[in-house]
């Protein structure tokens, strides 16, 4: 407990919600808005492509082996940029367990969001499991040098199996076919904490966009939600209530937020 209070005192700036705003999803479009995921599919390319999950594996090779601080969707980063939401809720569920972080990272690629933040995690006593598209747990089973980083096909077997109390979904539900279903499901999973990050929200009915990549990342597009703000957390109010909230980095051409949100199961 006074670790973690160590650690928080160290790297927490006055203001948490003060983010850095340089991301490198700015040069996005999302347009459209279509009537059903088959719809919006037609006009996509897939994010599990091999030229995608190479540029993300030579990527993260380099963050390993020290040559750049962390990288988001393949691209380098060579100053540390810390997501201080994020590291709030980080530090408040350490500080509720015993200073341990057993945690399921839900569409965290090859460990963009570990690495990112490994500096501060490797004060405490972490577990970092990822849950992704089996392309990329393939390739993550191969490359992952650090002990504390792990990679599974499935959720609730990587539940069973590493007993994580934390779920993290970081800009990831915005990407899924229905996620009003997801989240009911992960929500009967009895996870003692939910973290919510880079989330697009709107004030309008749900909006289903075309997320077009810039080539200088990778050429891709792919299907995107923009969820109802009061829609989205109550699809969370039956079993999970609402810590907090937070900005979150990203922005978009359409009129929205992106917010992260950290939730506590209600029979705590």
């Amino acid at each position: 407990m006074n670790q973690v209070k160590k650690i928080a005192k160290k790297v927490l700036p006055p203001v948490l919600l003060d983010f850095y705003k340089s991301f490198s999803w700015k040069d996005c479009v999302w347009s459209g808005n279509y009537a059903s995921w088959k719809d919006a599919q037609k006009d996509s390319s897939g994010y599990d492509s091999d030229l995608i999950i190479n540029k993300v594996k030579d990527a993260t090779m380099q963050v390993i082996a020290g040559k750049a601080c962390f990288e988001r969707d393949s691209v380098l980063f060579y100053k540390e940029e810390y997501n201080f939401g994020l590291l709030s809720s980080l530090f408040f569920i350490t500080s509720k367990q015993r200073g341990k972080l057993n945690l399921i990272d839900f569409g965290g690629s090859l460990g963009s969001t570990y690495y990112q933040h490994k500096k501060i995690l490797d004060e405490l006593l972490v577990s970092w499991s990822i849950v992704e598209q089996k392309k990329f747990v393939d390739v993550g089973k191969k490359i992952s040098l650090d002990k504390k980083v792990k990679f599974f096909y499935d959720i609730a077997e990587c539940k069973r199996k590493t007993d994580a109390k934390v779920l993290l979904l970081s800009s990831v539900l915005q990407y899924l076919d229905d996620p009003y279903t997801f989240i009911s499901t992960i929500s009967k999973l009895n996870f003692d904490y939910i973290i919510i990050d880079r989330t697009p929200l709107v004030k309008s009915s749900d909006r289903l966009t075309i997320q077009r990549v810039p080539n200088w990342i990778y050429p891709a597009k792919y299907p995107c939600w923009f969820f109802n703000e009061t829609h989205f957390l109550k699809s969370f109010k039956e079993n999970y209530s609402l810590i907090f909230e937070f900005n979150s980095i990203d922005s978009s051409n359409i009129s929205s937020e992106f917010k992260g949100f950290l939730f506590k199961r209600k029979e705590l």
